[in-house]
């Protein structure tokens, strides 16, 4: 069973972050949520819950002063880290290594095999600063699933959208069955 955690961002795709945990749970393996802010107005923290079987966190900062920080208790013990959808902001936080967020504090204190799936209309997804944003995460280890080809949110057809839940999964599962979890 392998501890996996589950960054949502605030894209169209992101209901499709339910199937995903859903699929993770499926095959055994531990599901914890991160919702961003933006996240939060297109699926709710119990919705992925119920989902996950796991509580979802939202907050940076920690109820009672004494909690550990949940950035650094998230990633401990990870196995590995998932990012669906992975918005163009997202991208570029985390590249950049902005820490302003619950999900992008725990990537930069995640020391697991990371995967993210972008998604964005195509125009973004073309835009140099994406494309420059995309090769840095590569070259610090950050699997890339997608974007493919398709219809999305906008109407428009074309690359950036988000690949399906099983084939993250298939990508995820490849990853984990070589890091031994």
């Amino acid at each position: 069973m392998a501890e996996v955690l589950l960054g949502v961002t605030g894209g169209a795709a992101a209901f499709k972050a339910c199937t995903l945990a859903s699929l993770f749970r499926k095959a055994g393996h531990k599901v914890t949520g991160v919702l961003t802010p933006a996240a939060e107005r297109f699926i709710g923290p119990v919705q992925l819950a119920c989902v996950a079987g796991h509580p979802v966190h939202t907050g940076m900062f920690p109820e009672q002063p004494s909690e550990p920080a949940p950035h650094i208790i998230l990633t401990d013990n990870l196995d590995l880290m998932v990012v669906a959808p992975a918005t163009a902001d997202f991208l570029a936080k985390a590249a950049r290594g902005f820490a302003g967020d619950l999900l992008c504090a725990a990537f930069l204190a995640c020391d697991a095999p990371v995967v993210m799936a972008p998604t964005m209309n195509t125009r973004m997804w073309n835009h140099p600063a994406v494309r420059e944003n995309v090769r840095i995460l590569q070259d610090m280890g950050v699997v890339m699933a997608g974007p493919v080809e398709g219809k999305l949110a906008c109407g428009a057809y074309g690359s950036g959208r988000m690949m399906e839940p099983e084939e993250i999964f298939e990508v995820c599962f490849r990853l984990l069955g070589r890091s031994g979890a």
